[in-house]
């Protein structure tokens, strides 16, 4: 190499160094909640993008069992059941078939990319998430945070195990399109990667019962509360919570009346009575007059409106959502939808089971007046009649829900491996 040639590799060497650095630098200062890539800056001619947001997800395992012997201030133990005792042999390998896209029928679609880690494990930026060959899936994605407590799962409560429930987004046609349990099976027996794990968690190689236990087990473990409320509620400390979230909380449970579904006890609060109520929003969606064209998700901001038959060709197409009514059958059930949980809830927009409601404001707005008249409109939505004050404390109590192992639960997700590796 000549004099010259070696000048000027160096000077590009120092050059990407300083890049590097630089990217490092940007990344460390940003959150860890949002979208998983910086996104600022495409509308400009000049824009180039060099990825630096990768260098962000470079987690940190956590032992994640901690929350199974000692459970974050104001919430109860952790249901462990007795048949599948939690072991950590069992998470490790829950959280790698959680994150891997060789579980859906073509390689492309994994648990996480509809429960992504720094979304609160839903997602922000879509109202409906997009499943196997970009088919809208037909209801917003719930949050994963403290799926533990829950005997009913589902928006419309139609499981009642995580074992059991993780099998619906694997075999769904708009989710991870997998034809069969059996597929689902093959193609985990071909992958020799998880054969070690399974017989270190199991004994057993992989089938129906234990990939349920297995994701169940990861998914159990997503326990996250010790939040300023906590801190200040259970935890006494008068300085934990700020004093519009502190009159917030007492209008959640006194005029504003969320606590008559969102619970909470004297021992703790899992903030969901964990019934079904009809809130207005399944009516709206359903009845609305302009069903003729439905709205057909491009990308994340990106929304084009399309005629029905279009529609069903995408996956897509208006399922006339009745909500509870359809596991039922009951009349006196539709449009019922489980009440959510309120734990980490300023990270999990957007909101309601549809997605319709973009931000915590917007759904106090919803209820402040009285949801949506129908016939079967749950007797507890009334209009509320709050003033613009008592919302933004009502606001600032909600976003004193977050707990404060959240940035290590999505550390350890982003250190999960992906695929094969």
């Amino acid at each position: 190499m000549s004099l010259k040639s070696h000048r000027s590799f160096l000077r590009e060497l120092v050059s990407a160094s300083l890049l590097l650095v630089a990217a490092v630098a940007i990344v460390s200062a940003q959150t860890t909640q949002g979208p998983g890539d910086v996104r600022e800056g495409y509308e400009r001619a000049d824009y180039r993008t060099n990825s630096s947001s990768l260098i962000s997800r470079q987690g940190t395992e956590a032992d994640l069992l901690v929350v199974i012997t000692s459970p974050p201030l104001g919430l109860p133990p952790v249901p462990a059941p007795t048949e599948n005792p939690i072991t950590a042999e069992k998470v490790q390998l829950g959280r790698k078939l959680f994150f891997d896209r060789r579980l859906s029928a073509n390689n492309t679609v994994s648990c996480a990319m509809c429960h992504i880690a720094e979304q609160g494990f839903s997602q922000n930026e879509l109202r409906l998430p997009v499943g196997i060959e970009g088919k809208s899936v037909r209801r917003n994605a719930p949050t994963i945070y403290n799926t533990a407590y829950l005997d009913r799962l589902f928006h419309d409560g139609r499981e009642i195990s995580l074992e059991n429930q993780i099998w619906a987004p694997l075999l769904a046609h708009n989710e991870m399109g997998n034809v069969s349990i059996g597929v689902v099976i093959e193609r985990i027996l071909a992958l020799d990667d998880y054969v070690e794990q399974f017989a270190g968690a199991f004994d057993r190689l992989p089938d129906m019962q234990t990939i349920g236990m297995a994701i169940a087990s990861y998914e159990r473990v997503l326990v996250s509360g010790d939040s300023p409320f906590d801190r200040w509620y259970y935890g006494g400390d008068p300085d934990a919570l700020s004093l519009p979230a502190q009159r917030g909380f007492e209008i959640f449970r006194s005029k504003g009346r969320c606590v008559a579904c969102h619970s909470v006890r004297q021992e703790f609060a899992l903030f969901s009575d964990g019934l079904f109520h009809n809130t207005g929003v399944g009516y709206f969606a359903t009845m609305r007059p302009d069903d003729t064209q439905l709205e057909v998700p491009l990308a994340p901001g990106q929304i084009e409106r399309v005629e029905s038959d279009l529609a069903r060709t995408t996956g897509t197409e208006n399922f006339r959502d009745l909500g509870r009514y359809e596991v039922t059958g009951h009349p006196d059930d539709r449009w019922k939808y489980r009440t959510p949980m309120l734990r980490n809830v300023s990270l999990t927009a957007p909101y309601m089971h549809d997605g319709s409601l973009p931000t915590l404001r917007d759904v106090l707005l919803f209820y402040n007046r009285g949801g949506v008249p129908n016939e079967v409109l749950d007797p507890l939505i009334a209009p509320l009649g709050l003033d613009e004050g008592e919302i933004d404390d009502l606001l600032a109590f909600l976003q004193s829900l977050t707990g404060s192992n959240v940035d290590v639960l999505v550390a350890d997700a982003h250190a999960a491996p992906i695929g094969g590796s």
